[in-house]
């Protein structure tokens, strides 16, 4: 009984979410402020019933009911209770019940802590989102049922889940990726709400802000842990291969980066406001662009369901039908709320739309890059692939450009700017960088290497900048005076630069080796020695393994012991390879099994040495905590305080 109640609370929540998109939308229009008040209570009925669908599949996947479809496929009985939890979403039917619950959950946040709008505008922002939700929940009733049983004939025991997500990255990774994608979605309402209203201050992009921040920063996370997960479970040594799935979670960010950017200047100027609208509409739209990629079975990734077409028509349907109403409805209102105010070419204004043009223009390069394969085999044109040549190529140049923008920003005017000033400001910095990054090769990699220098350089140059505009606001001004924004900016900015360092020191000064080794043979790999001590079986809960001992030795000092192993998973046969790492703040040692040889005598070993790339998940740490910061701004709150004035103008008057 628990999966078909489940089901039943999974339909009352389309109803709920079908009550929210059309009562208080219509009440708004009337003027009708009952109609308008009942849009929190719906918004937080909604959640509540998907939370209880969510909770009962949950429990079916921990009680091993194999009379359910999806747990029969994606669940096994020897598995740990956290993962048969953590199956709960690894799979398509039950990852879009996920996304649905982040989605309600995100609409019930904004019921709950957004009272102090104007009614208005918080039943249009509501309505938007409950058509969202009405989208997905007919996605998942209609062409995805969690709750389909199997009766009669149910499984003693269930297939297993893949292999690749028996890991504790599947608890976290997931789960701050969607949270990162429908949070977009509010962005998206309060844009799409303020069209309808006709009216886009410095009001609407203070709104705004927050929850476009809180979602940028989940997405950065989730991509960070999606990184790391990649990097120590898929046994290659690596940590980014610009996969078409990887590139779906990676677009939303970089547009959400320039909407964060645009609507600072929204919000302080009141400038870029219809750009700053369409940004809202293009990173919500990338958001379930992704979704059809990873659910549509357009394309093969070690990431993607494997899934019905017809499923993706649904997707493409309603990503259809999301941005063409949108874009529609900004063709018509967006030129009455032009921005007509002005400001010199040498202002901060200047600098980031410059910002907003780099990023804008590096989202576009990895769509094209992306679907550029899809069209051609659409068109029967033949099959091609864009690999990291192509995006190393065009993409990286790109963030080089901007790094050195992002310095001057952070220092600049509002308005009106000099060049003198400017040079004045940020000599001493870029001195500074130049002599660190031109010395920095030689001292650490013994001989001169182009690449680190300009990574060095261009870091070194962003972080000396924001940290010198750090020390002269702090002789201004009492530390507890500078709002939170502002702290938050300083992390995100550091982080980035961090994340450079790491991103470049790692590609350039890695060393792997594939090797065929016996217990007993010692090699030797960027100084240190590795020592194949012994090969013996491992029993885990549900898989039995060859486990290797390495001791790992520097200048005859013992390092590390590492154990990586070859697993194969008793339930459905798949071989896995479980890397061993010892890692550090400045180097990553890494131990990856390959295939037995000669008979089972000796085995593919791959030896790997990683500098700095921990640099890499630490930088992205840095600029989510930096965007989470940001919520504490003072103004932020005030801004709740204040909202009590009707959003009136454009459609109020009809």
């Amino acid at each position: 009984m628990i999966p078909e109640f489940g089901h039943f609370a999974l339909i009352i929540s389309l109803g709920l979410a079908l009550l929210l998109s059309v009562v208080p939308l219509l009440g708004s229009f009337r003027g009708d402020q009952k109609a308008m008040a009942m849009a929190p209570s719906l918004a937080i009925g909604q959640f509540v019933f998907i939370a209880i669908a969510f909770a009962c599949l949950a429990w079916s996947f921990v009680a091993d009911d194999f009379s359910v479809a999806l747990v029969a496929n994606h669940s096994n009985s020897l598995m740990p209770t956290v993962l048969k939890f953590a199956a709960t979403w690894g799979n398509h039917e039950g990852s879009m019940v996920l996304w649905i619950l982040f989605l309600s959950a995100w609409i019930a946040a904004v019921a709950v802590f957004s009272t102090a709008l104007p009614l208005v505008l918080l039943s249009r922002v509501l309505s938007v989102l409950g058509f969202v939700a009405v989208g997905f929940l007919l996605f998942s009733l209609l062409t995805s049922n969690p709750f389909e049983r199997i009766l009669p004939g149910t499984p003693q025991d269930g297939a297993d889940l893949n292999p690749l997500l028996q890991d504790p990255g599947m608890i976290i990774h997931p789960p701050l990726l969607y949270m990162g994608y429908v949070g977009f979605s509010v962005a998206f309402a309060f844009a799409i709400a303020a069209l309808m209203g006709g009216r886009l201050d410095a009001s609407w992009a203070r709104w705004s802000r927050p929850w476009t921040n809180a979602a940028w920063a989940f997405l950065s996370l989730g991509i960070m842990l999606g990184s790391w997960w990649a990097y120590y479970e898929l046994g290659w040594g690596g940590w980014w291969f610009w996969d078409p799935v990887e590139n779906a979670s990676f677009m939303p960010w970089l547009a959400g980066t320039a909407l964060i950017h645009s609507l600072a200047v929204t919000e302080k100027r009141g400038l870029f406001r219809s750009w700053t609208v369409l940004l809202a509409i293009f990173a919500f739209s990338l958001s379930l662009l992704g979704t059809f990629l990873v659910r549509s079975g357009v394309l093969t990734s070690v990431h993607a369901f494997a899934s019905d077409p017809a499923r993706g028509v649904f997707i493409l349907a309603f990503l259809g039908l999301v941005v063409g109403g949108s874009l529609t409805l900004y063709a018509f209102r967006a030129p009455a709320v032009q921005s007509r105010i002005g400001f010199e070419w040498v202002s901060r204004e200047s600098l980031l739309l410059f910002n907003n043009v780099v990023f804008l223009v590096a989202t576009l390069t990895v769509l094209f890059g992306t679907l550029f394969p899809l069209i051609t085999d659409a068109l029967q044109l033949g099959k091609y692939s864009v690999g990291p040549p192509y995006f190393n190529a065009v993409f990286l140049p790109l963030m080089a450009l901007l790094i050195p923008f992002m310095g001057v920003g952070p220092t600049s005017r509002w308005k009106r700017d000099t060049g003198r000033r400017w040079l004045q400001e940020l000599v001493a910095p870029a001195i500074a960088a130049l002599i660190i990054g031109v010395l920095f090769p030689f001292v650490y990699g013994g001989e001169f290497n182009l690449w680190v220098m300009l990574a060095v350089i261009l870091a070194g140059w962003l972080a000396l900048a924001m940290l010198r505009d750090l020390y002269m606001r702090l002789r201004s001004s009492r530390w507890r005076s500078i709002p939170a924004s502002y702290w938050g900016m300083q992390a995100a900015h550091l982080g980035f630069a961090i994340t450079v360092v790491g991103v470049v020191l790692v590609s350039q000064y890695a060393v792997e080796r594939d090797l065929k080794m016996r217990p007993g043979d010692v090699e030797e790999v960027a100084g240190y020695s590795f020592t194949f001590n012994s090969l013996e079986p491992v029993q885990g809960p549900n898989y039995v393994a060859d486990g290797a001992n390495f001791t790992v030795l520097r200048d005859g000092k013992a390092v590390a012991v590492l154990q990586p192993q070859k697993r194969r998973y008793l339930a459905s046969g798949q071989v896995m390879t479980e890397a061993a790492i010892d890692a550090g703040p400045f180097r990553d040692i890494f131990i990856a099994m390959g295939e037995p040889l000669e008979g089972g005598r000796a085995w593919a070993i791959r030896l790997h040495y990683k500098p700095f790339v921990r640099w890499i998940w630490a930088g992205a740490i840095a600029m989510a905590f930096g965007a989470f910061l940001t919520l504490a701004d003072r103004r932020y709150r005030r801004a709740r305080q204040r909202a009590t004035a009707p959003l009136g103008g454009g459609l109020e008057a009809a």
